[in-house]
């Protein structure tokens, strides 16, 4: 393992939301990132696809640092992140995060669960908090839900209160990281429709799916991983038409026949 080099930042650009430079990471020995370098520009949508186990979701939690790099350099909007930086709980909420499990707090009704971050850290009053949640349950149509507890709810409808929990906080970024894979068929395109609500909206999103149909309606590009390398990134028509890479050849040849 090599150290991590001496940290400097790029040139401020207004359109860079994230800037991934020469990004590696190992578990022990094991090499989960190899040398990653990716630029997504703000209100673009990209999709990361690949094989399990190829790096994707470590990826995407290395952007807030929900994982730690041990080489290269990881910027939002030209704040570098690692993990002993000042502010690093700041720039978080600028990274909204939807995971595969929901992580709702279950003994919280659905409204609490959406203002209890903006009364701790953004320290609103439970009046203006309780605002903010119910535009954003309005929002991914789920206002109706917001006395219940999660345990009421469906997973489709749980999934869509962690998204506007995460919009509570009024974040650059969406991350989202295998948002349909812990739900039922039936569930996900309640969800995924809430998600190309927000691309057409303008949200920047970085998003982990194995949902090629979302990919191909939403994604400026699509990234393909593999061994924890980036080995093709291109607009939808091109990497479902003519993928370049014989590895995502492959890839998609298997979810054609799935």
């Amino acid at each position: 393992m090599q150290p991590k080099t001496h940290s400097f930042a790029p040139e401020r650009s207004e359109g860079v939301a994230v800037r991934m430079e020469g990004v590696s990471k190992w578990y022990g020995r094991f090499q989960v990132l190899r040398d990653v370098n990716l630029d997504v520009s703000f209100g673009e949508k990209i999709v990361i696809c690949g094989p399990s186990g190829s790096g994707k979701s470590t990826l995407i939690r290395c952007i807030n640092q929900l994982e730690t790099h041990q080489q290269g350099h990881i910027f939002v909007d030209c704040n570098e992140m690692h993990a002993k930086m000042r502010g690093l709980p700041s720039l978080r909420r600028e990274v909204g995060m939807v995971f595969q499990q929901f992580n709702l707090f279950p003994h919280l009704k659905v409204i609490d669960n959406c203002t209890l971050a903006l009364m701790r850290t953004r320290k609103m009053k439970r009046s203006e908090a309780e605002d903010v949640a119910m535009m954003n349950l309005t929002r991914v149509r789920i206002a109706d839900q917001a006395k219940k507890h999660p345990s009421q709810l469906s997973g489709g409808q749980q999934q869509r209160v962690a998204i506007a929990r995460a919009l509570c906080m009024k974040p650059k970024i969406m991350l989202f990281d295998e948002p349909t894979s812990a739900l039922d068929p039936e569930m996900i395109k309640e969800v995924l429709d809430v998600m190309i609500n927000l691309a057409n909206d303008g949200m920047t999103m970085i998003c982990v799916t194995h949902e090629m149909g979302f990919a191909r309606q939403v994604a400026d590009r699509v990234v393909f991983m593999d061994s924890g390398q980036i080995l093709e990134c291109a607009a939808p028509e091109a990497f479902f038409g003519a993928p370049e890479h014989a590895r995502a050849q492959k890839f998609l040849s298997q979810l054609s026949h799935a």
